[in-house]
């Protein structure tokens, strides 16, 4: 009885993988382009590095662009918003106690300045990956301006 109770349960969840470990072991270019994948250059043509790179980067951008401004909005917003409330007497702000703050914040940033080891290890990745697709990096440069701009 215990062994059909242990075979229903790996038939419901056949197969269960640790993203994290499979995160580790697998890098998204890996994913995107194949297991054994070394620069794209090598299985397509210039062109179509340029259109890949290209898309990808005026997606970017232009997402990068309307969050950015989203953002924006909401902290320049909320700043206004918080001079009206004080302008008015609604709120009473201790601008003194907020400039220590930032200052104290300002400090610990100074400090706190080390990069750690996997930060070091994702630029290098990186770094890597741009040197291998030259052409695909140059093409998501490009469309990441063309898609600011837009």
């Amino acid at each position: 009885m215990a062994s059909a109770k242990s075979q229903e349960k790996s038939e419901e969840f056949p197969d269960i993988v640790d993203l994290a470990e499979y995160a580790k072991k697998q890098r998204w270019w890996s994913r995107v382009f194949g297991q054994n994948s070394g620069p794209i250059a090598e299985k397509y043509s210039v062109a179509t590095q340029l259109a890949i790179g290209g898309v990808t980067g005026w997606c970017a951008g232009y997402l990068f662009k309307k969050v950015g401004k989203l953002a924006a909005t909401a902290v320049g917003g909320g700043f206004f918003l918080i001079q009206i409330a004080n302008h008015t007497g609604y709120i009473k702000v201790d601008w003194k106690r907020v400039e220590s703050d930032v200052n104290k914040a300002k400090k610990q940033l100074k400090i706190n300045t080390k990069t750690s080891p996997e930060v070091r290890t994702r630029v290098d990745e990186v770094t890597s990956f741009v040197k291998k697709n030259v052409v695909v990096a140059g093409g998501f440069a490009g469309g990441f301006l063309l898609g600011m701009a837009s």
